[in-house]
């Protein structure tokens, strides 16, 4: 049987480099007894034919000082092979505060881009074919803003909402467990969650609602099993608030997507994604009834591993993150963001972000991992490892059930706790020299030079706040005024916030406006001292 494209067209045979002829896939029932790729429970891969008709989306995580520069970086990063964008916003921006704020001095455009308005927005996507670059934005407590104004910008091209593709991370349980960066509580926040599905079910049908991550949890310190358990309990909570909100399954778990961190244990971590995908296909399967392919396959961005560069012989993340990119692909990742060599000591310099795209090109095009799918099924050791991780993630999942599900669990600690135990365990091995860590307690001799690093210096700051004092004093304030009673009013309800936050914004309310608003009727969060 000839092999065809998504077209339809007849593709070449898939050999070796010496000419040995390739299956899709392979199977031996004694080994590996899992359907095969495509199949429910999907552990092989949810795709038949893996990477042969579409390689994984290459996105390359970018974003620093000013929209002008960073649209720059997306354009080099184009043209350099990259198949999709993936932005990186400063703090303020995460939190919900606009440049000019007190709260923002010192860090604007400091660890991604500042964007206060739809005029930042336009600038970032300038020259952008929006209708056929799909584009990831890592942003949680102010994802549906930052969502609107992409949109909004889209629709200042002429580019119809309908055909915008992306993701956006949404995913605000895990910012209370492990990553900081939220603004308001776990209950209106996930209003503002399923707000977003809603929305995005009627006006973006391609668009990726959430990006439910592990990926940060896995940074603190998670084991792979916590990294699937709380990950996908975190998954359960919000198909649970968008049934409960009277959004039926089948219209909203398509588009939900995960992510997940590539840690240095090759063949564990291509066994978590077996691992995690059997899972969720169970849990949409019997605990939400899914019925269709595409409500049950669990579908995932990965990223190499931050916390496993080292700031010491740098040079040697290229190989670190060569190894992870491999296991992220022989896992079956959708999507695929390799970290840059310096990244443990500043932004990416153009240099270190393209050797971390040509990683990718290099594993894609000459190591022949993306000539089969699940190419370390029947391995008696990743089946190993993805039964034992399924079953202790599984354990993990009832416990997180046990305590009410995951807002319970996150607002009571649990997820907490388990994490900082791990990470302990972790930093008392590689203290005792017991887990090696090439330069650092281990092979500390180098003749490795220091690099150049990218630096944003202050004046980016001085020019993104004069940018946001013009346009306050640019617009008619009326409008403005009546959007933000109006979202007032409406979060005091229950209606969709996303129509009235789309008001505000094309009005040309900033982000730290509308949040403000937001801010006057949910609060703020504040974590327990105990925790």
């Amino acid at each position: 049987m000839t092999d065809t494209d998504e077209e339809g067209r007849p593709v070449p045979p898939v050999e070796t480099d010496s000419g040995l002829p390739l299956e899709p896939y392979y199977t031996d029932g004694t080994v590996a007894p899992w359907p095969p790729p495509g199949e429910h429970p999907f552990t092989r891969g949810v795709r038949a034919d893996g990477y042969r008709p579409r390689l994984w989306t290459m996105r390359q995580y970018a974003g620093f000082g000013s929209a002008e520069q960073t649209n720059e970086r997306f354009h080099y990063l184009l043209r350099a092979g990259q198949t999709g964008l993936s932005v990186a916003f400063d703090l303020p921006t995460q939190m919900g505060y606009d440049s000019d704020d007190p709260v923002a001095h010192g860090e604007v455009g400091k660890v991604g881009v500042a964007i206060d308005s739809i005029e930042d927005m336009e600038l970032l996507t300038r020259g952008i074919p929006q209708d056929r670059v799909t584009t990831s934005m890592t942003i949680n407590a102010p994802a549906s803003i930052l969502l609107l104004l992409y949109e909004l910008a889209a629709e200042s091209k002429g580019i119809p909402s309908s055909v915008l593709g992306g993701t956006i991370q949404n995913d605000i349980l895990k910012e209370y467990a492990a990553r900081g960066t939220y603004i308001f509580p776990p209950r209106p926040s996930m209003r503002l969650v399923t707000d977003t599905f809603a929305y995005c079910a009627e006006r973006l049908p391609r668009w990726n609602t959430i990006s439910i991550s592990g990926y940060h949890m896995r940074e603190a310190g998670a084991t792979a099993q916590q990294e699937i358990a709380f990950t996908l309990s975190n998954g359960i909570a919000y198909v649970q608030a968008a049934v409960d909100a009277g959004l039926h399954v089948e219209d909203f778990a398509p588009r939900l997507s995960f992510f997940f961190n590539v840690s240095n244990d090759f063949f564990e971590e291509v066994a978590k994604f077996r691992a995690a995908r059997a899972i969720w296909a169970g849990v949409m399967r019997e605990r939400f009834a899914a019925t269709s392919a595409r409500s049950q396959a669990l579908r995932f961005h990965a990223q190499t591993s931050g916390a496993s560069l080292t700031a010491q012989q740098p040079l040697n993340n290229v190989v670190r993150v060569a190894i992870q990119a491999l296991a992220a692909v022989a896992g079956g990742t959708q999507s695929l963001h390799t970290n840059s060599y310096d990244e443990a000591l500043a932004l990416p310099s153009e240099q270190a972000a393209e050797i971390a795209l040509r990683t990718q090109q290099v594993v894609a095009s000459e190591s022949g991992a993306a000539n089969v799918a699940d190419p370390l099924g029947g391995a008696y050791l990743v089946e190993s490892l993805t039964h034992r991780l399924i079953d202790e993630s599984r354990d993990l999942m009832r416990r997180v059930d046990e305590l009410g599900g995951a807002v319970r669990a996150i607002e009571s600690g649990f997820y907490q706790q388990q994490i900082q135990d791990s990470a302990y365990r972790h930093q008392q091995l590689v203290e005792a020299g017991e887990r090696v860590i090439v330069g650092v307690n281990r092979f500390t001799e180098t003749s490795q030079r220091p690099i150049e690093i990218l630096q944003v210096g202050a004046e980016q700051e001085e020019a993104q706040v004069v940018r946001v004092r013009r346009l306050r004093a640019a617009r008619d304030q009326a409008p403005v005024d009546r959007a933000l009673d109006a979202l007032r009013r409406g979060a005091e309800g229950d209606a969709n916030l996303l129509p009235l936050l789309r008001d505000g914004l094309l009005a040309r309310a900033t982000v730290g406006e509308v949040c403000g608003a937001l801010r006057d009727v949910f609060g703020v969060y504040r974590p327990s001292s105990a925790l």
